[in-house]
């Protein structure tokens, strides 16, 4: 047979393959057979094979599907595409790295209707279906006209024939006590509920126990199914109710007794986004969970009886106190609990009841001023519904005063049950504020969220400096950094994204007056239609020049302004949206003019590009200073 593979006499460029324009109205899998293979044992930069979905009237590709691990056989990877309405490209992109001795190649591209773990296991891929090795016992394909064990089915569930293939497991070589075979299914990749349904028979001389379990990222099982009757010698059908919210495998497991056990076979495993039961409601949208605090506390609820402990409040952009963490000037919420009529200087903020089961990923953002000792200030309890039981998951040990510090937690709970966020002052005399902002849940872990393919268009900066590039001219440039900038009274005390992570910035120590620093786009696809882009600066120094943001079409030298801030904004992180639309390559540069004095440190971060018109009304493109024309620079 043939594959396709990298040519390896380009270094450091990338092999991009297209394929033709296509459309999925319904649910499709793709899968791919592919291998990665080296010579030597390490490379400082390995090789890798990259899938990306290109959709039309977007910008950015997708990231789909990502592998560097070498191997010395074909492997298949098996990737879920939701139904679309949109014409879409896929795009195979190999990059050799540094290793001369290493080779990518690929085998077969297949793109089937229907979800990746279905099978009826005719094709020799099984789907992307694995048998975890065991010395004695294994799931083994049964059929097509091989009579290779004495206990093997006369005819397949597919094709109803002896032509037709199964899985199969036997008794015949068990060794020990529980010895158990487990099937493992290609790991979702969307998420997915519904009907999970399959065939199977038994015939059983000791008791087999014949278990489905599911199993998620970070290796916990779930039983979702076992055998209940005690023989069945024709096909019998089973259907589970499914929910894959984050990645998980369904894992097929059959465990003897002894090798006078018997058999089990397996086929035809399908699935229906539609849930076998009418019990089951519509799935848990994790959105309900968070708040902004912009419009109103969402689901968000105290006590009565507590006093009120926390109140939405906003700040006007000013110098001496940052405002909320959602855009520098919105509402986020402030707890002083000095003054509870309840003894204790305790305020509780109750969040809405999640459902037991599920694994939970909470992020939000805090900041604590006028505290001495930090510790314990602000936790975080788990309430299971029944009140009775409430568990402290997180509390705040030390964190720069002042600064919007995100915090991140994982935690599954078999019953349903409430987040508490807890303010605490230890005295009277040393109670600070406590301010919370942005509270969001996902589904799935946090480490199994971190491991996600980061969303196209967007960059944090946390690793590096993504799809920009420095335009130098003389020493003005655009720095990465973490923590404050080392000029006092100007420059951020820390990112916007973490607070302790990275952002860019220039140095206004480093440049002289009217100096720029440019921080430009690589060439974006153009595309029909409006986009938004939406970043956070902090401008924040008496002598603060000026930040532009401009488009620049790729044949044309004209740079169009887009955006621009004059002076002195605010101690905070502020968030800019921009409209813009252009149907030809182009690129988005940032521009800082370094201002009259060393306290002109301009910083940006968070940066995020989106296709369709902004969500939000759209702010003032160009604007001075504060509104009363706070120390203006003029040019």
């Amino acid at each position: 047979g043939h594959y396709i593979s990298v040519d390896t006499l380009y270094e450091g460029e990338k092999a991009v393959l297209f394929s033709p324009d296509l459309y999925s109205e319904e649910w499709s899998c793709v899968r791919l057979i592919y291998q990665i293979a080296t010579t030597s044992d390490t490379s400082p930069e390995p090789a890798r094979l990259n899938l990306y979905l290109r959709q039309e009237g977007e910008s950015f590709d997708r990231l789909l599907w990502s592998a560097k691990e070498p191997s010395d056989s074909w492997l298949i990877a098996s990737l879920d595409l939701a139904n679309s309405t949109r014409k879409y490209k896929l795009v195979l992109e190999g990059e050799i790295g540094q290793d001369k001795s290493t080779s990518i190649a690929v085998f077969e591209i297949k793109i089937t209707s229907g979800y990746c773990i279905e099978c009826d296991f005719e094709e020799n891929h099984l789907c992307g279906y694995v048998n975890r090795w065991n010395p004695n016992v294994n799931w083994f394909v049964g059929g097509g006209n091989i009579r290779n064990s004495q206990s093997i089915l006369p005819k397949d569930h597919t094709l109803n024939s002896a032509l037709g293939h199964y899985m199969y497991v036997d008794s015949v070589y068990v060794k020990h006590f529980q010895e158990v075979a487990q099937l493992i299914s290609p790991r979702t990749t969307a998420p997915i509920s519904g009907c999970l349904s399959f065939y199977y028979q038994i015939k059983q001389e000791s008791s087999i126990v014949f278990t489905v379990y599911i199993r998620d990222m970070s290796g916990i099982y779930e039983e979702i199914w076992k055998t209940d009757s005690a023989l069945n010698t024709a096909w019998a059908l089973a259907e589970v109710d499914f929910k894959a919210p984050y990645p998980m495998e369904v894992i097929f497991e059959v465990a003897f007794n002894s090798a006078q056990g018997g058999y089990v076979a397996l086929d035809d495993i399908s699935f229906s986004p539609v849930y076998c039961s009418n019990q089951t409601g519509p799935p848990f949208n994790p959105a309900s969970a968070g708040c902004n605090f912009e419009e109103d506390l969402c689901n968000f609820y105290q006590d009565h009886k507590d006093g009120p402990g926390w109140s939405r409040v906003k700040v006007k952009r000013n110098v001496y106190r940052a405002g909320d963490h959602t855009t520098g000037f919105g509402y986020y919420l402030l707890a002083n609990t000095k003054f509870t009529s309840q003894p204790g200087y305790i305020g509780r903020l109750y969040g809405p009841t999640l459902p037991g089961n599920l694994q939970f990923c909470l992020r939000f953002y805090y900041a604590l001023y006028g505290f001495f000792k930090m510790s314990g200030t602000l936790a975080v309890y788990i309430f299971e519904e029944n009140h009775v039981v409430q568990e402290k998951i997180w509390s705040v040990l030390d964190s720069p005063k002042g600064v919007w510090t995100q915090a991140e937690i994982s935690f599954k709970k078999p019953m349903p049950c409430k987040v508490v966020f807890v303010s605490w002052c230890k005295s009277f005399w040393d109670c600070g504020l406590v301010a919370l902002d942005d509270v969001s849940l996902s589904l799935g872990s946090c480490q199994a969220a971190d491991l996600l393919l980061p969303s196209p268009g967007e960059c944090t900066f946390e690793k590096d400096e993504c799809l920009f590039t420095q335009k130098k001219r003389g020493r003005g440039s655009w720095h990465r950094k973490r923590g404050p900038t080392p000029t006092s009274y100007t420059g951020p005390r820390g990112d916007h994204t973490t607070g302790v992570g990275y952002y860019m910035y220039i140095e206004a120590s480093d440049m002289v007056y009217g100096q720029r620093a440019y921080l430009v786009s690589r060439l974006l696809r153009g595309t029909s239609g409006k986009q938004c882009l939406t970043f956070f600066y902090h401008m924040y120094g008496a002598g603060t020049g000026l930040l532009s943001v401009y488009l620049k079409k790729e044949g044309n030298d004209e740079e169009i302004p887009l955006w621009r801030r004059t002076g002195e904004q605010s101690i905070s992180w502020l968030r800019g949206l921009i409209e813009y639309e252009s149907d030809t390559n182009y690129q988005i540069i940032f521009e800082a003019i370094r201002g009259v004095s060393i306290r002109s440190d301009t910083a940006i971060d968070d940066i995020l590009f989106q296709a369709g018109p902004c969500l939000e009304v759209a702010e003032i493109q160009f604007s001075s200073g504060y509104p009363d024309s706070l120390n203006e620079i003029e040019y």
